[in-house]
């Protein structure tokens, strides 16, 4: 009985370690009619906000006030879409051509990443030395895979797909889907075409893997007609369903260690979700929102060692208008982790005694 209630409270602080200690922050700066959130990376988070009536790419480090505009001289308009710790990447659109494009934290850092023979490409994520997205090309859309300049592209498009697109990007892996056979498949490169692995799973009508870290890879596979959120560590085989009871449709936006973030529409209102590599794992992220926000989405997660750090949307029923939003959590101190690793070595030692 001891050993079971030493377990049980270990299972309680580690539940109660990613679910109630997360404090939220209204990222829209004062200047903006509206802002949205859709990337994190280190302590930093990208996305776009409308000043003076033109969209703004640009950047923050955990706060309004830290609102930095990434927008290009003589763009149309632009965003974020991915970034790391220290980059950003989305588009900016530049007379009647969309540039995948790169920044490290400035306006004046813009590097456009359109191949000379494109049509027009996006920026949808980064690491520290690559980059990853989209471009339209050879009369389809292609993923695209660069390190830091328009020269540098690689396609992605693996043999007999009809399109492809690459979403996230972790290390030297590339995630997003590819059309094989007219079905949209969830998939991940390993920086060529050739590499191509095909994480489809079984069952399912489409899916797409938006997201990936150094292990695994995160998004939805289409159920029985509903999005589900997804997680797979590199196969169709590891795929597992996130989709929590009672929700209507659920998206994996983002993924970061231990944690998937994204949203679950529960009676017809989206709300901000994270979960811990499980469906029955869900955390509602929009509970801890004011009140007068009706509906939200978490897109990215990141951290720098010290915290956590998610971003997104919510619709502030008191502005009228969408906002662009953190969650923020402590990383679990490592004597916490250490202590709840030992009890658990404690226990199975107990169990293999008793026997």
């Amino acid at each position: 009985m001891k050993s079971h209630a030493f377990l049980t409270t270990l299972l309680t602080c580690a539940t109660l370690s990613s679910a109630h200690a997360w404090t939220f922050v209204n990222l829209h700066p004062a200047s903006a009619s509206v802002s949205a959130g859709f990337a994190a990376g280190g302590s930093t988070q990208g996305g776009n906000a409308n000043i003076s009536g033109v969209l703004n790419a640009g950047m923050w480090s955990g706060s309004s006030a830290s609102w930095t505009s990434l927008h290009p001289s003589g763009a149309n308009y632009s965003e974020v879409w991915g970034a790391s710790s220290v980059s950003q990447v989305g588009y900016a659109h530049i007379g009647v051509t969309t540039h995948a494009s790169l920044w490290t934290g400035t306006a004046g850092s813009w590097i456009s990443l359109n191949p000379s023979f494109a049509l027009g490409s996006i920026g949808y994520a980064a690491t520290p030395t690559s980059q990853a997205g989209a471009v339209y090309a050879f009369s389809t859309v292609v993923a695209a895979y660069w390190t830091g300049s328009a020269g540098s592209f690689v396609n992605l498009n693996p043999t007999g797909a009809s399109q492809s697109v690459a979403y996230g990007a972790s290390g030297s892996i590339q995630s997003g889907y590819a059309n094989i056979a007219g079905v949209t498949s969830a998939g991940k490169w390993n920086g060529t075409s050739a590499s191509w692995v095909n994480m489809h799973p079984s069952g399912a009508t489409s899916s797409i893997a938006y997201a990936a870290d150094a292990a695994s890879q995160a998004g939805y596979a289409v159920i029985g007609g509903s999005n589900h959120a997804s997680l797979w560590t590199g196969t169709a085989g590891s795929w597992v369903d996130l989709h929590p009871t009672g929700a209507t449709a659920s998206t994996a936006w983002g993924v970061s260690g231990p944690y998937q973030v994204g949203g679950s529409v529960f009676g017809g209102i989206q709300r901000a979700s994270l979960w811990t590599g499980s469906s029955g794992s869900h955390v509602d992220l929009h509970a801890f929102l004011p009140a007068s926000f009706t509906n939200s989405v978490a897109r990215s997660i990141s951290t720098d060692g010290v915290n956590y750090y998610i971003v997104g949307i919510g619709r502030n029923s008191a502005t009228f208008r969408d906002e662009a939003l953190l969650w923020t959590q402590p990383v679990p101190e490592p004597s916490t982790l250490a202590a709840l690793g030992l009890g658990a070595f404690a226990l199975r030692r107990r169990k293999r005694t008793a026997k």
